[in-house]
């Protein structure tokens, strides 16, 4: 019986603790991931980090959490006081929806019922994932724009330009997983991987996907929205008190959903990694989730690591990295899964399957190629060897 079969059959109250389960655990998480990631930087840093409030700093976020609800929540004068606080709610209600498709594991007896650990199974998961992000970009709009200022409006615009323009890229990059899985709902792409996972045989969407990740949940380095010098603090400047933490609280949630999307679509899912996969038991009872929560705690991992030690992109570099680098290359890369896929169901023989995928990626790659020579500026020579210093005209006069 499929995992969609088994979850059209439970009962409400087990839809219901589903629910709630999924709910605690991105709470706990977002709590786990701001202790955890004060504390990675600051080994990255040399620095102690959060350690005086709990154990070792634990229970930072607690401290945190309580801060932000004691203090006092302000709502500008020229906002649209309606919008203004239905804004935080979008962006929160988006986050935890995409949740409710992942599976965290096989079929399971709970109370004397088989379900699947999955809320809901659809036939067109990975799209319903997509649809909760694009809908909640109308929480940051929304909120720059209900602000009444300046400052949250440009940040609203830069924010909702970012995340439309990556999450291009991230929807091109799950095509050829649709093509080799031959389905869209996210338990049939997990049973799919059992031999192989498709972040090894799928390695470019993978790449792909980790890149539009960090741009679609607005992350270092590419967090331009937030920019501090520029945007004060983005289109969330006007905001205070727990409208504020509903922002924060969003953003870690996306970044678990990322995380739990790739982690569903590229690694395998539930399923235990090799070589503890070789073990019977690996796949059964409670160790699916355990394997699911490792991989998505590994990705975080990333995206700490890429906070710690990359720079801030400027804004022209990270759009041309999207739209001229990121969307050709995957559309290219979709041509070459359809023609070795077509190939390899018409029965042809792996020399064909190599050559037909050797001139599918030369066809790809070539029209980056040939864009970037074009639009590599020309050196000139005033000179002075190795300074391409531009003309002026007191240099033309002789003055320079």
């Amino acid at each position: 019986m499929t995992a969609a079969q088994l979850l059209a059959r439970d009962p409400w109250w087990l839809v219901a603790g589903k629910a709630v389960a999924i709910f605690a655990l991105l709470l706990l998480i977002t709590m786990f991931c701001v202790v955890y990631e004060r504390k990675v930087v600051a080994f990255m840093q040399m620095r102690v980090g959060p350690d005086r409030v709990g154990p070792w700093g634990t229970l930072q976020s607690l401290a945190d959490a309580l801060k932000l609800a004691l203090k006092e929540d302000i709502t500008p004068k020229a906002a649209d006081r309606v919008v203004f606080v239905l804004a935080p709610m979008i962006a929160g209600t988006c986050a935890f929806l995409s949740m409710a498709v992942i599976p965290f594991g096989p079929a399971v007896t709970v109370f004397g019922h088989t379900t699947a650990l999955q809320l809901t199974d659809l036939p067109v998961g990975v799209l319903f994932v997509l649809a909760a992000a694009s809908t909640g970009v109308y929480g940051i709009v929304l909120a720059g724009w209900s602000s009444g200022s300046v400052y949250p409006l440009l940040g609203g615009l830069r924010s909702a330009a970012q995340v439309i323009s990556y999450e291009i890229a991230m929807a091109l990059s799950f095509v050829s997983v649709f093509l080799v899985a031959g389905s869209m709902s996210t338990s049939d792409i997990v049973q799919a991987q059992q031999r192989l996972w498709f972040g090894v045989l799928l390695a470019p969407s993978l790449l792909i996907y980790l890149v539009a990740m960090v741009g679609e949940t607005n992350r270092a380095p590419f967090d331009l929205p937030e920019a501090e010098g520029e945007l004060v603090g983005g289109f969330h400047t006007e905001y205070s008190s727990l409208k504020f933490a509903t922002f924060m609280l969003a953003e870690y949630i996306n970044m678990v959903t990322v995380s739990a999307l790739a982690s569903t679509l590229f690694l395998g899912g539930w399923r235990a990694p090799w070589p503890i996969s070789l073990w019977d038991g690996a796949n059964r009872g409670g160790w699916p989730a355990l394997w699911l929560l490792g991989k998505v705690l590994l990705l975080l991992f990333v995206f700490i690591w890429l906070r710690g030690t990359l720079p801030r992109l400027r804004y022209d570099q990270f759009m041309a990295l999207g739209w001229k680098g990121l969307i050709p290359f995957s559309l290219g890369w979709i041509v070459v899964v359809a023609v070795v896929k077509t190939l390899r169901d018409q029965g042809a023989g792996a020399g064909a399957l190599v050559i037909a995928g050797a001139v599918a990626v030369v066809l790809a790659v070539a029209p980056l190629a040939f864009r970037r020579r074009r639009g590599r500026p020309r050196p000139v020579d005033n000179g002075y060897p190795g300074f391409p210093v531009p003309r002026t005209p007191l240099r033309e006069a002789g003055r320079g």
